[in-house]
């Protein structure tokens, strides 16, 4: 886990931290750093869907150039997982290992990679992960429609939109786009930012799944991650906490 110095100070001093950029000042001042990853030390934390990663692994990690044409190490998902979820859903991405939330906001660094996929065009974040059957994602579609473009759940069955808040769709282009998930488990309330950080494309409001892992992912496309930042609560469930509070 790679804790940064600074946010540990601030959750432990109690001190105020003036960032530059404010979606982390954002995440500072709400909630405590619980996990970043620039990936360039591997993706040992991270759990892909792959039932078979030698013989065709879909995420591995690149070298290529960031938003300032620096050289950098991402994670690339590659294109279509050997993994058949049990319902309707993205059979590709990659859970953060050994860490359940509550409360938590979620930031990254995304770039679709392909450019001929259409409509569907899209990119995933994953969240309530407790099971293959139940957990929540936002899929990030070049359009909108039941499909696409949407906040889903899937519980004990296909994925069902339940976006309060649509879009039009995901203004995908070539470059790294920046992207946000805030969940609040108390009132259900899940918002979800592309690029403008002031208003959200997306939001939700569900109460079904109260904690969880997090992940990345695709439905069947393809496309890198880089700068993965996650504050939140962590929550240590036990036997009880396995069921979920309906809506």
């Amino acid at each position: 886990m790679k804790l940064s110095v600074i946010a540990w100070l601030s959750v432990v001093l109690g001190a105020t931290i003036v960032f530059t950029d404010a979606t982390a000042s954002h995440a500072a001042e709400t909630l405590p750093l619980l996990y970043e990853d620039d990936f360039e030390n591997g993706i040992e934390r991270w759990q892909p869907s792959d039932t078979d990663e030698i013989a065709q692994p879909s995420w591995e990690v690149v070298e290529l150039k960031n938003a300032a044409g620096k050289l950098t190490k991402a994670f690339r998902t590659t294109g279509k997982s050997d993994y058949e979820p049990p319902f309707r859903s993205p059979p590709n991405f990659a859970l953060l290992k050994d860490l359940t939330v509550g409360d938590f906001e979620l930031t990254a660094k995304v770039q679709s990679t392909n450019v001929d996929a259409g409509p569907h065009r899209d990119m995933c974040i994953f969240w309530g992960y407790q099971d293959p059957s139940h957990y929540y994602y936002v899929h990030f579609g070049a359009e909108s429609d039941p499909n696409a473009c949407q906040i889903f759940i899937v519980n004990d069955a296909a994925r069902t939109p339940i976006t309060t808040k649509t879009a039009e769709g995901t203004p995908w282009t070539t470059g790294w786009h920046e992207v946000r998930v805030v969940r609040d488990v108390d009132d259900g309330t899940i918002e979800v930012y592309f690029d403008d950080m002031g208003e959200p494309l997306m939001a939700a409001k569900d109460k079904t799944f109260t904690w969880g892992q997090v992940g990345l992912g695709t439905f069947d496309d393809n496309g890198n991650w880089d700068d993965f930042q996650l504050n939140g609560v962590e929550v240590k469930p036990g036997k009880s906490a396995a069921s979920t509070e309906s809506k």
